[in-house]
């Protein structure tokens, strides 16, 4: 068990304790919660940089770093949802955790075919993950009934990463549409 796959899995740990965190019924459970996330969003990083540095990449970790990330992202936005009742919020979550398994699925089946690499994350995607990450942070951190300035930059930042996260699956989309417009696929399920 290498050290990024171990803080891989720290991740997915991470995530029952974010939930009852977030539950708790005191005031500092919005900072805490915030803590949590953006340790959570470090260790993706971190465990990315390590992986390349050390050479420690593994199969299981190629495999669970984004399960990870996307599991850790789309259970802050269910949380998220639950206190911001509003149409708006609700869309832009479900834009955001639709795009993750469509663009998932997507890679998957580019992975089967051995041309996974043209759906490779890109620029774009990162911006779109760090707007993501810091949207999500800014509204945990912050109790919106006190703070209702940081829920305006938390739902503008979230709005953006929204209209990146389209973005980019278009920019995927567009480079796997011949080969999902392909004949010689086309029996395939």
């Amino acid at each position: 068990m290498t050290l990024a796959n171990q803080l891989t899995l720290l991740r997915v740990a991470l995530i029952p304790v974010f939930v009852v965190v977030f539950y708790l019924p005191y005031k500092w459970s919005y900072i805490a919660s915030a803590v949590i996330f953006a340790a959570a969003a470090a260790t993706d990083w971190l465990d990315g940089y390590i992986a390349r540095k050390l050479n420690q990449s593994t199969p299981f970790g190629a495999f669970l770093d984004p399960v990870a990330d996307k599991l850790m992202v789309a259970t802050a936005l269910v949380l998220l949802v639950g206190l911001h009742k509003n149409p708006w919020f609700t869309i832009t979550a479900a834009v955001i955790i639709g795009r993750e398994i469509a663009v998932s699925g997507l890679r998957e089946w580019m992975a089967e075919l051995g041309q996974r690499s043209s759906v490779a994350v890109n620029y774009v995607g990162k911006i779109k993950t760090t707007a993501q990450m810091a949207a999500i942070i800014v509204l945990l951190a912050f109790d919106v009934r006190d703070y209702p300035i940081m829920e305006k930059i938390g739902y503008v930042l979230l709005y953006v990463a929204a209209a990146l996260t389209l973005w980019t699956m278009v920019i995927y989309l567009r480079a796997a549409w011949p080969t999902l417009t392909s004949d010689e696929h086309s029996g395939e399920s």
